[in-house]
């Protein structure tokens, strides 16, 4: 089993820690050529393709290996999660232990010392993921199911996260694709991007003072 970093934000910590994300979506780096349009099923050795739909050929399909493996494993390796934290003092307490700013009182989130979630080392980090299942697919096609797998709930009459960081009135999926377009910036919802879909189970959780 490999066990490798990965990035969340505070609302996305919080929806792990509140057990309604179970699913990430990464884009894919380099992107698969312009005309694939979609992704057979994987072969007996875990292989993907894409099916390339060429006007001047009946069809070609290019192995997924053909693009850098996913960064982030295959099912039965562990993810440990970066988020923005700090080594502190705690309250009545002595020594340094860390702080999530996720999870911080209110008095503390603007305060000073947080740390880039990409600095922070693999001893500091209080949740570990298993990753359960792997696949591509083009971001469009999330569905409402899935949506709700990447932390977006039912709130206030529509959907959202539920911290409520992040609120869309219409259904699961369109609250989805407006955080992403919120997060990736204007038209990367409309540039469809094929993503890996990363989907995992929490494995445990240690340290940490908040």
């Amino acid at each position: 089993m490999t066990d490798r970093p990965i990035l969340f934000s505070a609302p996305m910590v919080r929806a792990i820690l509140a057990g309604t994300k179970t699913q990430t979506r990464r884009v894919v780096k380099p992107q698969p050529h312009h005309r694939a349009r979609n992704v057979v099923e994987p072969f007996a050795d875990g292989r993907r393709w894409f099916v390339v739909n060429d006007p001047h050929e009946d069809g070609t399909v290019i192995p997924l290996d053909k693009v850098p493996h996913c960064p982030y494993g295959q099912p039965g390796d562990g993810l440990w999660v970066r988020e923005t934290w700090k080594l502190a003092t705690p309250l009545m307490g002595t020594g340094l232990w860390p702080f999530y700013r996720a999870t911080a009182h209110k008095w503390d989130v603007e305060g000073k010392g947080w740390k880039p979630s990409i600095h922070m080392p693999r001893k500091y980090s209080r949740i570990t993921l298993e990753v359960t299942n792997v696949r591509v697919e083009q971001l469009q096609d999330i569905s409402d199911s899935d949506a709700l797998a990447e932390g977006i709930v039912a709130t206030h009459g529509g959907y959202g996260l539920p911290d409520g960081s992040h609120f869309h009135g219409a259904d699961p999926r369109q609250s989805y694709l407006s955080l992403w377009e919120a997060i990736n910036g204007v038209g990367s919802v409309e540039a469809n991007p094929w993503v890996w879909v990363v989907e995992f189970r929490r494995a445990a959780q240690t340290g940490g003072a908040s």
